[in-house]
């Protein structure tokens, strides 16, 4: 009996590495899945943010970083290279953005429609 015991143990270990390595695929595509549901929620929460706060250059830039940091989170998460440099990409430039008037808030209102047109593109083209 020992014989067919020392047999077993490098087969459940064999089954058990295989299992875990496909595992890790699965969670790539989960974390892809999840990246495409959130990152256009980010976006539309920022759109809506922003049209609020035309007129609190502080509270914007707070938004702006805040969104930032999500997608830089996203970016971190998600389970396609594609997906990961857009979010990267327009985490930097939102929190590259400076809003310290009223004038600099319409600018960057204007800045983060077109961006955020861009990327919901690229997110659309890696989702699909």
């Amino acid at each position: 009996m020992r014989r067919i015991q020392s047999r077993f143990v490098p087969l459940a270990a064999f089954a058990v590495l295989t299992l875990a390595a496909g595992c890790g695929g699965l969670n790539a595509g989960i974390d892809k899945a999840q990246a495409c549901l959130e990152a256009p929620k980010i976006v539309a929460d920022l759109g809506a943010e922003i049209a609020k706060l035309k007129d609190d250059p502080q509270a914007m830039e707070k938004a702006l970083d805040a969104a930032a940091g999500k997608l830089g989170d996203l970016a971190d998460k998600a389970g396609n290279t594609t997906l990961k440099e857009a979010s990267d990409d327009l985490a930097k430039t939102l929190g590259d953005i400076n809003v310290k008037n009223v004038n600099d808030a319409v600018d960057a209102a204007q800045k983060v429609a077109a961006d955020t047109a861009a990327y919901l593109d690229k997110v659309r083209q890696a989702c699909s």
